[in-house]
């Protein structure tokens, strides 16, 4: 038994959040905000873009694009990430969050009336939610940072031509290349 091996029962055996995100993997995707800078009639503009990356396959998904993340949007993404049938997040539990107040209240509670457990990582802790940073660090500067953007088809372009390659051509030292 596992009382004979040393072994402490469940609600008393810690979990790493590594050990939970291996043995998880399958049902976790993690969702975070980038910025990319456009130059458009009014100046230079803020766009900031929603995606979720699943955490087994690495695929990822552009949530929304938009320059005012407001409550109505979020509610909207959050509606569409979860729509039983090509919703992203439809054969996911868990879904990693950062502390941004962007995730609102609002978002989070259609995704908990999906079934999907809002995981929130610690304040100022990027690692707790690596494999979303990861690809922000990669389309920033494999693609954004080489390119300067007019207006935001421009942008939503330039985002979608690499998620396209991201997801079918790149290779990912996460997954053994």
């Amino acid at each position: 038994t596992l009382k004979e091996n040393g072994i402490k029962p469940s609600p008393d055996r810690p979990t790493s959040w590594r050990a939970f995100l291996r043995s998880h993997a399958d049902v976790i995707a993690a969702a975070d905000f980038f910025t990319a800078e456009v130059w458009t009639a009014r100046g230079l503009v803020t766009h900031y873009v929603l995606f979720v990356i699943d955490h087994t396959t690495r695929a990822v998904e552009i949530a929304g694009i938009t320059t005012n993340p407001d409550s109505a949007f979020m509610a909207q993404v959050a509606r569409n990430l979860t729509d039983g049938v090509d919703g992203f997040l439809r054969n996911k539990r868990f879904l990693i969050l950062d502390r941004d107040t962007k995730f609102t209240e609002h978002f989070r509670s259609i995704l908990e009336a999906a079934g999907i457990r809002c995981m929130t990582t610690a304040f100022q802790a990027p690692n707790m939610n690596a494999v979303a940073e990861r690809f922000v660090l990669s389309i920033k500067r494999e693609c954004l940072d080489r390119l300067i953007l007019f207006g935001t088809r421009h942008l939503v372009r330039a985002v979608d031509e690499f998620v396209r390659h991201y997801n079918t051509e790149r290779p990912h030292q996460g997954l053994a290349n």
